[in-house]
């Protein structure tokens, strides 16, 4: 794809660059970019990760900021911003928003936006939302990555509603690569993602142990790092899930993990548009997801998964017996999702309709 008119300085402010859905996204976005001609550069508040890392080596600035209180921040960035004189900042999740927008604004950035990766979902943070808020005074558009997010953001406390647009998430797809850990004997159910709280993760496993019964063949990798991982190593050994689930780590390199798996399942209790979802419907792997968000949202557009309620591992086990046992049902599923994944979430689609926000900021149509 190449992009129309001249070329922009373009400013990715995030929290960190460690291993993360909306990470991937940045720094997948990033390299688009700067292929088409425009100049890059990311800042991260607190660490620059091994997606950080990688970029700097690909040749893409990547600042740190540095951790401190909110104000002196502000000020970071206002005068990292007046020496750049960058034409956008865009910001990711509210934190480097209320860091970032102000400055961006006074440096005289042609537009501010920021993405909101999240749900956003009721009931609301009042305090952070009416921050969010005022700091969208400073910015052009307000993106959320699904309808469900848009709609909440639209009912947030003080929200500018007429400042909020959708931008689906897009992804690379990942290519079809031999993989040593194909195994047709076996039905492997994979989650790729950070091991938190909010995934709900023990719902999967008890899910997968309830489903063990009737899948002989059952396997289910878990691919990703995070803070609930011991306890979800805990659960494992009292299930006796030893034999089922492989705990993978985080992986950077996820393709070998995709083109092996039967199923991606998703057991979260809150959800945006997780890429691992959209890499899955790329290779054409069906899924089962918990009823939420964007996951749900994706279910029912493109048809490519079935669905479970929230904490309901008897349903999300149901969801993969009936995939394990109808082979028809799997394929067609799977095909849907890569059908729509081309439609509808390539990077370069998200790159583009980005690109039109990037060039209708208040001083490009004034």
């Amino acid at each position: 794809m190449q992009y129309f008119g001249t070329e922009m300085k373009i400013v990715h402010a995030v929290y960190s660059m460690e291993m993360g859905g909306a990470e991937m996204l940045v720094a997948q976005l990033a390299r688009l970019q700067r292929n088409n001609g425009h100049e890059v550069v990311v800042c991260a508040y607190s660490k620059l990760g091994v997606l950080g890392e990688a970029l700097l080596k690909e040749g893409i600035p990547v600042h740190v900021m540095g951790e401190a209180h909110p104000a002196k921040t502000m000020l970071r960035y206002f005068r990292l911003f007046r020496t750049m004189r960058p034409d956008v900042v865009h910001c990711h999740n509210p934190a480097p928003t209320l860091q970032a927008s102000l400055g961006a604004r006074l440096a005289g950035a042609i537009c501010v936006l920021a993405t909101r990766h999240s749900l956003v979902s009721p009931p609301y943070d009042r305090s952070a939302e009416i921050k969010f808020s005022l700091f969208a005074c400073f910015m052009d558009w307000v993106v959320g990555i699904c309808d469900i997010t848009c709609e909440n953001l639209r009912r947030a406390p003080l929200a500018r509603r007429e400042r909020i647009v959708r931008v689906y998430n897009g992804a690379l797809p990942i290519e079809a690569v031999p993989s040593d850990l194909k195994c047709p004997e076996y039905f492997t159910i994979l989650f790729v993602g950070r091991i938190a709280a909010v995934k709900d993760l023990q719902t999967l496993l008890r899910a997968a142990e309830e489903a063990a019964r009737t899948i002989s063949n059952l396997r289910l990798w878990i691919v990703g790092d995070g803070p609930a991982r011991p306890e979800l190593l805990r659960l494992a050994d009292e299930l006796g899930m030893q034999h089922v689930v492989t705990f993978w780590g985080e992986q950077t390199d996820t393709r070998r993990f995709f083109n092996a798996a039967d199923v991606i399942a998703m057991s979260s209790i809150s959800e945006g548009l997780p890429m691992s979802l959209l890499q899955g419907m790329s290779r054409g792997v069906p899924m089962v997801v918990t009823d939420i968000g964007g996951m749900k949202e994706i279910v029912d557009l493109c048809r490519c998964g079935l669905k479970a309620p929230v904490g309901n591992w008897h349903v999300l086990a149901e969801g993969l017996i009936q995939l394990a046992s109808e082979d028809s049902l799997r394929v067609e599923l799977g095909d849907n999702g890569k059908r729509a994944f081309e439609h509808h979430f390539t990077l370069g689609q998200m790159a583009e309709q980005y690109e039109r926000l990037y060039r209708s900021g208040r001083k490009a149509i004034s």
